[in-house]
């Protein structure tokens, strides 16, 4: 059983998880690089998200580590960077991003 101190730190990370993908552009994008690694310019097509708010999402969900960048030569790709994102992208996906 998990004592409340360790409850407490759990329920803060979790919650900082769920805020992050609890906006539906983030939410587009995280669905998306739940399938694979993408860059700004695939990401912008898929979603339909301008460029302009595309990176400040991008930016919200690498500061709460749940995406990562590579650089590429000249292209930035983006993937979904901790197990625990990808576990709650997942099953997100299968539920409302998968097929009917």
């Amino acid at each position: 059983m998990v004592d409340s101190t360790e409850l407490a730190d759990v329920a803060v990370e979790a919650s900082k998880i769920l805020k992050a993908i609890a906006n539906p552009g983030r939410l587009q994008i995280l669905c998306m690089l739940v399938q694979e690694e993408m860059n700004v310019t695939s990401l912008e097509h898929a979603t339909g998200i301008p460029q302009p708010r595309l990176s400040q999402h991008l930016a919200r969900l690498r500061k709460e580590g749940l995406v990562t960048n590579q650089r590429h030569a000249k292209e930035i790709r983006y993937s979904l960077s901790s197990s625990e994102a990808q576990e709650i992208i997942a099953l997100l996906h299968r539920l409302y991003c998968g097929p009917e």
